[in-house]
Protein backbone atom coordinates (compact mmCIF):
# COMPACT_ATOMS: atom_id res chain seq x y z
CA UNK A 1 0.00 0.00 0.00
CA UNK A 2 1.28 3.49 -0.74
CA UNK A 3 0.36 6.63 0.89
CA UNK A 4 -0.34 10.69 -0.93
CA UNK A 5 2.21 12.85 1.45
CA UNK A 6 0.96 16.20 0.26
CA UNK A 7 3.42 19.55 0.44
CA UNK A 8 3.08 22.62 1.12
CA UNK A 9 4.68 26.17 2.73
CA UNK A 10 3.53 28.28 4.99
CA UNK A 11 4.31 31.09 7.62
CA UNK A 12 4.84 29.74 10.66
CA UNK A 13 2.30 31.57 12.03
CA UNK A 14 -0.20 29.76 10.51
CA UNK A 15 1.12 26.21 10.55
CA UNK A 16 0.03 25.23 14.03
CA UNK A 17 -3.99 26.00 13.78
CA UNK A 18 -3.46 24.39 10.29
CA UNK A 19 -1.81 21.31 11.52
CA UNK A 20 -4.59 20.46 14.59
CA UNK A 21 -7.47 21.17 12.19
CA UNK A 22 -5.90 18.37 9.58
CA UNK A 23 -5.49 16.11 12.31
CA UNK A 24 -8.89 16.52 13.83
CA UNK A 25 -10.43 16.12 9.90
CA UNK A 26 -8.38 12.56 9.63
CA UNK A 27 -4.66 12.81 8.86
CA UNK A 28 -2.78 10.46 9.46
CA UNK A 29 -0.03 12.84 9.85
CA UNK A 30 1.24 16.32 9.82
CA UNK A 31 5.05 17.53 9.92
CA UNK A 32 6.94 20.83 9.50
CA UNK A 33 10.11 21.65 8.79
CA UNK A 34 12.52 24.65 7.42
CA UNK A 35 11.12 25.53 4.44
CA UNK A 36 14.49 26.08 3.50
CA UNK A 37 15.76 22.55 5.08
CA UNK A 38 18.51 21.05 2.41
CA UNK A 39 19.33 24.58 0.94
CA UNK A 40 21.91 26.85 1.89
CA UNK A 41 19.89 28.87 3.85
CA UNK A 42 18.42 26.17 6.42
CA UNK A 43 18.84 27.13 9.72
CA UNK A 44 19.00 24.78 13.27
CA UNK A 45 16.72 26.00 15.78
CA UNK A 46 17.01 24.70 19.16
CA UNK A 47 14.20 25.29 21.97
CA UNK A 48 13.44 23.95 25.40
CA UNK A 49 10.75 24.89 28.03
CA UNK A 50 10.75 28.25 29.91
CA UNK A 51 12.91 29.81 26.53
CA UNK A 52 10.07 30.76 24.73
CA UNK A 53 8.97 29.63 21.08
CA UNK A 54 11.38 29.47 18.56
CA UNK A 55 10.81 28.51 14.73
CA UNK A 56 11.51 29.36 11.39
CA UNK A 57 9.75 31.80 9.37
CA UNK A 58 8.72 29.83 6.85
CA UNK A 59 7.68 26.35 7.30
CA UNK A 60 7.25 23.45 4.86
CA UNK A 61 4.35 21.04 5.99
CA UNK A 62 3.83 17.88 4.67
CA UNK A 63 0.23 16.00 5.35
CA UNK A 64 0.05 12.02 5.23
CA UNK A 65 -3.31 10.86 3.79
CA UNK A 66 -4.50 7.77 2.40
CA UNK A 67 -4.59 9.19 -1.15
CA UNK A 68 -4.10 12.45 -3.07
CA UNK A 69 -7.57 12.97 -3.54
CA UNK A 70 -8.42 12.88 0.65
CA UNK A 71 -5.62 14.61 1.30
CA UNK A 72 -7.01 17.64 -1.39
CA UNK A 73 -10.28 17.46 0.37
CA UNK A 74 -8.72 17.71 3.82
CA UNK A 75 -6.66 20.95 2.79
CA UNK A 76 -9.73 22.43 1.39
CA UNK A 77 -11.80 21.35 4.21
CA UNK A 78 -9.38 22.64 7.15
CA UNK A 79 -8.39 25.95 4.24
CA UNK A 80 -12.42 26.80 4.60
CA UNK A 81 -12.58 26.02 8.42
CA UNK A 82 -9.67 28.66 8.90
CA UNK A 83 -10.32 31.22 5.98
CA UNK A 84 -7.13 29.74 4.59
CA UNK A 85 -7.34 29.72 0.62
CA UNK A 86 -4.84 27.58 -1.88
CA UNK A 87 -4.52 24.86 0.11
CA UNK A 88 -5.61 22.15 -1.96
CA UNK A 89 -2.95 23.03 -4.61
CA UNK A 90 0.02 21.31 -2.44
CA UNK A 91 2.41 19.20 -4.19
CA UNK A 92 1.85 15.33 -4.02
CA UNK A 93 4.36 13.11 -2.96
CA UNK A 94 4.09 9.37 -2.48
CA UNK A 95 5.13 7.40 -0.10
CA UNK A 96 6.07 3.51 -0.36
CA UNK A 97 4.86 1.13 1.42
CA UNK A 98 7.87 -0.04 3.27
CA UNK A 99 9.74 -2.69 6.16
CA UNK A 100 9.52 0.52 8.21
CA UNK A 101 11.51 -1.58 11.36
CA UNK A 102 14.20 -2.25 8.82
CA UNK A 103 14.17 1.11 7.90
CA UNK A 104 14.44 2.66 11.28
CA UNK A 105 17.23 -0.32 11.95
CA UNK A 106 19.60 0.80 8.85
CA UNK A 107 19.68 4.65 10.42
CA UNK A 108 21.68 3.31 13.80
CA UNK A 109 24.90 2.31 13.01
CA UNK A 110 27.28 1.02 16.29
CA UNK A 111 28.77 4.58 17.72
CA UNK A 112 32.18 4.43 18.49
CA UNK A 113 32.66 6.95 21.56
CA UNK A 114 36.43 5.78 22.05
CA UNK A 115 38.98 3.53 20.87
CA UNK A 116 38.02 1.13 23.98
CA UNK A 117 33.89 2.11 24.38
CA UNK A 118 31.12 1.52 22.01
CA UNK A 119 26.79 1.86 21.53
CA UNK A 120 26.09 -1.23 19.82
CA UNK A 121 22.20 -1.91 18.61
CA UNK A 122 21.56 -5.29 19.08
CA UNK A 123 20.94 -6.12 15.76
CA UNK A 124 24.85 -5.67 14.95
CA UNK A 125 27.80 -6.87 15.43
CA UNK A 126 30.24 -5.74 17.88
CA UNK A 127 33.07 -4.14 15.72
CA UNK A 128 35.66 -4.93 18.04
CA UNK A 129 34.73 -7.57 20.03
CA UNK A 130 37.91 -6.63 22.85
CA UNK A 131 36.16 -2.79 23.13
CA UNK A 132 33.99 -2.19 26.07
CA UNK A 133 30.59 -2.46 23.92
CA UNK A 134 27.21 -1.55 25.35
CA UNK A 135 24.08 -2.90 23.71
CA UNK A 136 21.70 -0.43 23.39
CA UNK A 137 18.52 -0.22 21.04
CA UNK A 138 16.55 3.12 20.41
CA UNK A 139 13.34 3.67 21.64
CA UNK A 140 11.32 5.53 23.98
CA UNK A 141 13.88 7.14 26.40
CA UNK A 142 16.29 9.44 25.67
CA UNK A 143 19.89 8.38 24.79
CA UNK A 144 21.34 6.12 21.90
CA UNK A 145 24.89 7.14 22.01
CA UNK A 146 24.48 9.53 18.55
CA UNK A 147 23.79 12.58 20.14
CA UNK A 148 26.55 15.27 21.12
CA UNK A 149 25.49 15.36 24.66
CA UNK A 150 25.25 11.91 25.65
CA UNK A 151 29.04 11.60 23.68
CA UNK A 152 30.18 14.35 25.40
CA UNK A 153 28.90 12.26 28.66
CA UNK A 154 29.97 9.05 27.58
CA UNK A 155 33.91 10.71 27.33
CA UNK A 156 33.58 12.27 30.57
CA UNK A 157 32.87 8.83 32.08
CA UNK A 158 35.66 7.33 30.28
CA UNK A 159 38.03 9.54 31.82
CA UNK A 160 36.83 9.86 35.10
CA UNK A 161 36.03 6.74 36.30
CA UNK A 162 39.40 4.87 37.82
CA UNK A 163 37.47 2.10 39.79
CA UNK A 164 34.51 1.61 42.78
CA UNK A 165 33.27 4.90 42.13
CA UNK A 166 29.41 5.16 43.13
CA UNK A 167 27.66 7.21 40.36
CA UNK A 168 24.58 8.69 40.05
CA UNK A 169 22.94 9.86 36.83
CA UNK A 170 20.07 12.38 37.18
CA UNK A 171 17.19 12.49 34.04
CA UNK A 172 18.73 8.86 32.96
CA UNK A 173 16.94 8.38 30.04
CA UNK A 174 17.74 5.15 28.45
CA UNK A 175 20.31 4.24 31.42
CA UNK A 176 22.95 4.45 29.15
CA UNK A 177 25.10 7.10 31.12
CA UNK A 178 24.56 4.32 34.51
CA UNK A 179 25.45 1.08 32.48
CA UNK A 180 28.63 2.96 30.87
CA UNK A 181 29.72 3.24 34.38
CA UNK A 182 29.19 0.13 35.02
CA UNK A 183 31.16 -1.25 32.56
CA UNK A 184 33.52 1.18 32.63
CA UNK A 185 34.52 -0.20 36.21
CA UNK A 186 32.32 1.87 38.99
CA UNK A 187 31.06 -0.37 42.10
CA UNK A 188 27.91 1.27 41.64
CA UNK A 189 25.39 3.56 39.79
CA UNK A 190 22.03 4.95 40.21
CA UNK A 191 19.90 6.16 37.98
CA UNK A 192 17.07 8.66 38.14
CA UNK A 193 14.04 9.95 36.11
CA UNK A 194 10.59 11.70 36.47
CA UNK A 195 10.19 9.62 33.15
CA UNK A 196 8.20 6.11 34.38
CA UNK A 197 8.62 4.85 30.52
CA UNK A 198 12.51 5.67 30.77
CA UNK A 199 13.02 3.84 34.13
CA UNK A 200 11.05 1.07 32.52
CA UNK A 201 13.61 1.32 29.15
CA UNK A 202 16.39 1.73 31.37
CA UNK A 203 15.76 -1.52 33.56
CA UNK A 204 15.29 -3.54 30.38
CA UNK A 205 18.86 -2.07 28.85
CA UNK A 206 20.67 -2.94 32.00
CA UNK A 207 19.60 -6.40 32.08
CA UNK A 208 20.66 -6.94 28.33
CA UNK A 209 24.24 -5.56 29.16
CA UNK A 210 24.48 -7.99 32.22
CA UNK A 211 25.18 -4.90 34.79
CA UNK A 212 23.35 -4.29 38.25
CA UNK A 213 22.24 -0.89 38.19
CA UNK A 214 19.94 0.45 40.63
CA UNK A 215 16.96 3.31 38.91
CA UNK A 216 14.52 4.91 40.46
CA UNK A 217 12.13 7.87 40.65
CA UNK A 218 13.62 11.40 40.84
CA UNK A 219 10.80 12.31 43.22
CA UNK A 220 12.12 9.94 45.56
CA UNK A 221 14.82 10.50 48.61
CA UNK A 222 18.62 10.03 47.11
CA UNK A 223 20.69 9.62 49.94
CA UNK A 224 23.45 8.74 47.82
CA UNK A 225 27.17 10.98 47.90
CA UNK A 226 28.20 10.32 44.94
CA UNK A 227 31.86 9.79 43.66
CA UNK A 228 30.72 10.82 40.12
CA UNK A 229 27.56 12.80 39.29
CA UNK A 230 26.42 13.27 35.51
CA UNK A 231 23.13 15.40 34.44
CA UNK A 232 22.33 14.92 30.80
CA UNK A 233 19.22 17.10 30.84
CA UNK A 234 18.56 20.42 30.00
CA UNK A 235 19.50 24.00 31.05
CA UNK A 236 16.70 25.42 32.54
CA UNK A 237 16.22 22.51 34.85
CA UNK A 238 20.19 22.17 35.53
CA UNK A 239 20.17 25.96 36.93
CA UNK A 240 17.25 24.83 39.28
CA UNK A 241 18.85 21.44 40.46
CA UNK A 242 22.58 23.10 41.19
CA UNK A 243 21.64 23.04 45.14
CA UNK A 244 20.60 19.54 45.08
CA UNK A 245 23.25 18.24 42.63
CA UNK A 246 26.08 19.90 44.41
CA UNK A 247 24.33 18.37 47.70
CA UNK A 248 24.53 14.70 46.18
CA UNK A 249 28.34 14.99 45.34
CA UNK A 250 30.55 14.45 47.84
CA UNK A 251 33.57 17.09 48.14
CA UNK A 252 36.24 15.87 46.07
CA UNK A 253 33.79 14.39 43.79
CA UNK A 254 33.15 14.78 39.99
CA UNK A 255 29.85 16.68 38.40
CA UNK A 256 29.45 16.46 34.39
CA UNK A 257 26.43 18.96 33.15
CA UNK A 258 25.05 18.74 29.60
CA UNK A 259 21.89 19.41 27.43
CA UNK A 260 23.33 22.54 27.28
CA UNK A 261 24.12 25.16 24.26
CA UNK A 262 26.62 26.85 23.64
CA UNK A 263 25.27 30.12 24.48
CA UNK A 264 23.73 29.33 28.22
CA UNK A 265 27.17 28.11 29.62
CA UNK A 266 27.91 31.37 31.06
CA UNK A 267 25.29 31.86 32.89
CA UNK A 268 25.27 27.56 34.58
CA UNK A 269 29.08 28.63 34.65
CA UNK A 270 27.93 31.31 37.61
CA UNK A 271 25.46 29.19 39.00
CA UNK A 272 27.67 26.13 39.93
CA UNK A 273 30.40 27.91 40.39
CA UNK A 274 29.95 28.24 44.16
CA UNK A 275 29.76 24.41 44.82
CA UNK A 276 32.69 23.26 42.49
CA UNK A 277 36.02 24.22 41.11
CA UNK A 278 35.28 24.24 37.28
CA UNK A 279 36.99 22.76 34.28
CA UNK A 280 37.64 24.21 30.74
CA UNK A 281 34.27 23.92 28.49
CA UNK A 282 33.96 20.73 26.76
CA UNK A 283 32.05 21.30 23.11
CA UNK A 284 30.84 19.09 20.18
CA UNK A 285 28.29 20.82 17.99
CA UNK A 286 27.14 23.70 19.40
CA UNK A 287 26.38 21.84 22.84
CA UNK A 288 29.06 22.03 25.81
CA UNK A 289 30.04 19.60 28.30
CA UNK A 290 30.43 21.85 32.19
CA UNK A 291 32.33 19.66 34.14
CA UNK A 292 34.32 19.83 37.80
CA UNK A 293 35.18 19.25 41.56
CA UNK A 294 33.37 19.59 44.38
CA UNK A 295 34.81 22.28 46.51
CA UNK A 296 35.21 20.83 50.43
CA UNK A 297 32.19 22.05 52.16
CA UNK A 298 32.82 24.79 55.27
Amino acid sequence: MAWASLVLELDAAEADALSDKLLELGALSVTTEDAAAGSADEKAIFDEPGEGAASWPRLRMRVLAEDAGQGRQLLARAGAALDMTGLAEAAVEIVEDLDWVRVTQGQFEPQRISDRLWIVPSWHQAPDPKAINIRLDPGLAFGTGSHPTTRLCLQWLEQSVQGGEAVLDYGCGSGILAIAALKLGAGQALGVDVDAKALEAARANCAVNAVRCEFADAAAPITIKADLVVANILANPLKLLAPALAGYTRPGGRLALAGILAHQAGELIGIYQPWFELDPLAEMDGWVRIAGTRRAIP
